[in-house]
């Protein structure tokens, strides 16, 4: 799904099924499943199926002023929105026990409302962070601050995260990885083409901005601009590209303390990390060029020019938090310049996204009490055993790999730790203290509970019943150091999972999602790690040898899509994503054809089971993003565009061809010897 945790952020003899059976048919509201509004009729099914699907939705739709995009996705967020602000709302103006999970996010909901008071509090909230920046003399004091920063739960210079060993999944570690850069990524700073500069002026503009709201002359702000540009610059030259990121075994070194503080003493190790409460004699530096750089920089930067750096990045970081300027700011260059939004969303929908970033377990509670359906829980764990077993079969059949391999693909696969809905055992917020009247110190307080929660995972034993999306949030995902799928409550509404709905319908939405994120444990990824979540080699040789050929061939595929402009799919940056849209499609398909409608062939609206499972399938991929935020996804996303993951799949999937007629001259065929086969 959209945007990877990392974490990759989609039977039985008797038949189970999501859906209704017969009895339960006769029940059904009398309403549509399929948008069949939305369909091009003129375009055929095997020139572009996605527009065949969605083509009139596509030309007709207008992206409102306070979005940068429209489709399902987006869709069912803006209605999950809704319902969380009715909640919110209503409880925020009821009294409630205090220390209570309705006390902490309804008074955090109404200080984020407050709007008076925050404007007349203007930047006087982070006023102490600057006074403390203008006190730094040396890299000593720069590494202190930042150190005060991360305590706070905000990366500044490094990113932390406590995490299972790679390669020893039962046991958490301290995991740093390359950060420090305003630009979405390094390539920002190298590349001329003029869409980049674009951002690069943005992005220029933003630092000045910020600069002059805390006091500083034109000139100034101008001049210090420059000079953290040039810095996080010479910080990008040590950056991996997204592409060297996606291989775990070349970002996992596993290195000593007391050698990293022997070759970066001015990073100072040793007393960074006791500092930081992490007493460990290893750590994983994921990418220690970073580190080398961010050492010599510490070195030979001077302390004026670190203040800048600093102060800008604070700013940046609580921006949102301040008054209306600051958040203006932010807004100019995250969301106008980036992504294409032409008008800052209401204050109450950005202030229901803060509760569910700082409470977010907390307001999942009173959400899933309200609005999810405790009976989809059920159907959904039905249909995730259901798409298992498809899996199951389908390993068994493959005729590239071997006997010994195929064993520890399918102990892999049943070992699947199944998250559905919301976590067994909620997050503890008993030491976050809420106060009505200080928004900024709400977030602040959040934020320290949650290092401290965090840090202390060190130590004990990982504990995999912990989620890494709210149950609000509109995503799933699959975590390969716990080898788990998970799907918040948030996505199991339509157009991805409807309860009234017959099986093709939820088998090509859910049910691909299932199947997307099930494949993630086999994708160029997932199928390093081992069944028990470590970065171990399970492969024969032969079948490694055959698994990258195959790899290879969808990256070359989806090489040659255009998605905008001159602008390719990257299809090495993508390729997890487009292997587990590939074994989506085909799980969910045979997982849908060991039900009764599957086996079918009654036609419903005129559509005949098959016709509606890969409609299904196209609808939920429907989207219409702003130009500016699809060239930054091609440069930065390891999701394929939308409509790329419907065309892509079908394009090797023989049932399509069958079901549409899709012939010889057809913009999507591919002779049946060039259609890629892999899970």
């Amino acid at each position: 799904m959209r945007k990877q945790i990392l974490t990759f952020s989609i039977f039985s003899v008797c038949i189970l099924s999501i859906a209704c059976n017969q009895s339960e048919k006769a029940k059904m509201p009398d309403r549509k499943f399929l948008d069949l509004t939305a369909m091009d009729s003129a375009t055929k099914p095997g020139d572009n199926f996605y527009t065949y699907v969605n083509g009139k939705w596509e030309r007709n739709t207008i992206i409102p002023s306070t979005e940068y995009g429209v489709g399902g996705f987006t869709d069912l967020y803006n209605r999950t929105q809704v319902q969380l602000h009715t909640l919110l709302d209503s409880i925020s103006k009821r009294n409630h026990t205090p220390g209570s999970i309705e006390q902490k996010v309804s008074d955090f909901y109404a200080s984020g409302m407050d709007s008076a008071t925050i404007e007349k509090l203007g930047n006087n909230p982070v006023k102490p962070y600057l006074g403390k920046i203008e006190g730094i003399k040396n890299a000593s004091d720069v590494m202190q601050y930042a150190i005060e920063l991360q305590k706070e739960n905000q990366n500044i210079l490094y990113a932390i995260n406590i995490t299972p060993d790679d390669k020893s999944s039962m046991v958490n570690i301290a995991a740093f990885s390359q950060f420090g850069l305003g630009l979405p990524d390094r390539d920002y700073y190298f590349r001329k083409d003029s869409s980049t500069l674009k951002i690069v002026k943005a992005y220029q503009n933003y630092l000045v901005k910020l600069f002059m709201l805390t006091g500083d002359d034109s000139l100034k702000a101008h001049r210090r601009g420059a000079e953290v540009y040039e810095l996080e610059k010479k910080m990008a030259e040590s950056h991996k590209t997204n592409q060297e990121l996606r291989d775990p075994q070349t970002n996992y070194h596993k290195l000593s303390v007391n050698d990293l503080n022997n070759k970066m003493p001015f990073f100072a190790w040793k007393s960074t990390l006791s500092a930081m409460g992490i007493n460990l004699d290893s750590v994983n530096i994921q990418q220690p060029a970073y580190y080398t750089r961010l050492n010599e920089l510490l070195k030979t930067v001077k302390p004026d020019i670190w203040k800048s750096y600093l102060q800008f990045h604070t700013l940046d970081v609580f921006a949102t938090s301040l008054s209306n300027d600051f958040v203006m700011a932010s807004f100019d260059y995250n969301h106008k310049a980036l992504a294409g939004q032409q008008e800052i969303k209401p204050r109450w929908d950005r202030m229901v996204a803060m509760v569910d970033r700082f409470l977010g377990e907390a307001l999942g509670q009173v959400y899933v009490n309200v609005y999810f359906n405790q009976d989809a829980k059920k159907r959904m764990l039905d249909l995730v055993n259901n798409l298992q077993i498809a899996f199951d079969a389908r390993i068994n059949k493959l005729d590239w790999m071997s006997d010994s391999t195929k064993t520890r693909a399918k102990e892999k696969l049943h070992l699947f730790i199944k998250k559905i809905g919301y976590p067994d055992t909620w997050k503890d917020y008993s030491k976050v203290v809420i106060d009505r009247d200080k928004y900024f110190e709400n977030k602040v307080s959040c934020s320290k509970i949650e290092y401290h929660r965090v840090i202390t995972k060190l130590g004990k034993p990982v504990d995999r019943t912990e989620w890494g999306l709210t149950p609000p949030t509109i995503n799933a995902y699959y975590n390969p150091s716990f080898n788990e799928i998970v799907f918040p409550a948030g996505i199991l509404q339509p157009p991805f999972f409807d309860p009234a709905a017959d099986d093709a319908v939820n088998y090509g939405g859910i049910g691909m999602v299932i199947g997307h994120e099930m494949t993630h444990g086999f994708d160029d990824q997932g199928a390093q790690y081992d069944k028990d979540g470590n970065l171990k080699n399970w492969w024969t040789h032969e079948d490694s040898v055959k698994f990258v050929a195959r790899t290879k061939a969808i990256v070359q595929q989806f090489n040659g899509f255009i998605a905008i402009d001159t602008m390719h799919v990257n299809g090495s940056l993508t390729t997890g994503e487009n292997i587990a849209d590939l074994g989506g499609l085909n799980i969910a398909y045979d997982a849908f054809k060991l039900t009764k409608q599957g086996q079918d062939t009654m036609r419903i609206d005129g559509l005949t089971p098959d016709e509606r499972f890969f409609m299904s399938l196209a609808t939920i991929w429907r989207s219409k993003y702003k130009d500016e935020l699809v060239r930054q996804w091609l440069n930065i996303d390891p999701h394929s565009p939308d409509r790329f993951r419907v065309i892509g799949p079908l394009e090797n999937f023989t049932p399509f061809y069958i079901t549409f007629h899709v012939q010889p001259g057809d913009k999507m065929y591919r002779a049946e010897t060039e259609r890629i086969k892999i899970w």
